[in-house]
């Protein structure tokens, strides 16, 4: 960011800490917010889903990590639109259960921490828009620990040589824990980039699992 001539301000011990803070700025300032969660992202995500539905018409279930939502809530509407009965199931960190714990209780709950190495599941307080829309639109909410995303971000990077990120490889992780429910069935999973640190990946590499 600042490479790219951003002023770019570090503040708190979590990703919530540092969006409130980034709101009062804001607020202060005058400036505007595009934050996390937003319709135009959404509609973006919207976009690749249509792509991939397009390409992949058959597919029964498609898992998709939950940090603010836009991706899964983009990923909902996706096979909506195409009338298509694809299952969306979310994936959150055990670290970090706020959507799921949500769900649960049918109303927005926040947690004290949100302690998982894969950033992108990072988040203590969920967006009340996007819940709106995952709560009712996921066919149920899958959470997976980090020993098992390590596991899956290497199985990813030995088989195809990507680096996926560790939110991305929550996904994975969370159709392999639903094997059982799977089998017969054509799957997807969402890996979301490659946005891993160089010395997170090499203790994956390593078979070690980060810590936070």
């Amino acid at each position: 960011m600042r490479s790219f001539g951003a002023d770019l301000i570090e503040h708190g011990v979590d990703f919530d800490a540092a969006r409130a803070e980034a709101m009062r700025i804001a607020q202060d300032e005058g400036a505007l917010v595009v934050p996390a969660f937003d319709r135009q992202i959404m509609l973006g995500v919207v976009s690749y889903g249509l792509e991939l539905f397009k390409a992949a018409p058959a597919l029964d279930t498609e898992y998709v990590p939950i940090g603010c939502g836009s991706g899964i809530c983009g990923m909902i509407a996706a096979p909506d639109a195409l009338g298509l009965k694809t299952e969306i199931v979310g994936v959150v960190s055990t670290e970090a259960p706020a959507a799921n714990l949500s769900c649960e209780a049918g109303e927005v709950i926040e947690t004290a921490t949100a302690r998982t190495f894969a950033d992108g599941l990072a988040v203590r307080v969920p967006v009340a828009e996007a819940f709106e829309i995952y709560s009712s639109g996921a066919a149920r909410i899958v959470a997976v620990n980090d020993r098992a995303i390590a596991s899956a971000m290497l199985l990813l990077y030995q088989t195809t040589h990507n680096a996926v990120e560790g939110a991305g490889a929550a996904s994975l992780d969370a159709a392999i824990q639903e094997k059982g429910r799977n089998t017969g069935k054509t799957v997807g999973v969402i890996l979301t980039g490659a946005n891993v640190d160089a010395d997170v990946f090499a203790k994956v590499l390593a078979g070690e699992v980060p810590r936070v």
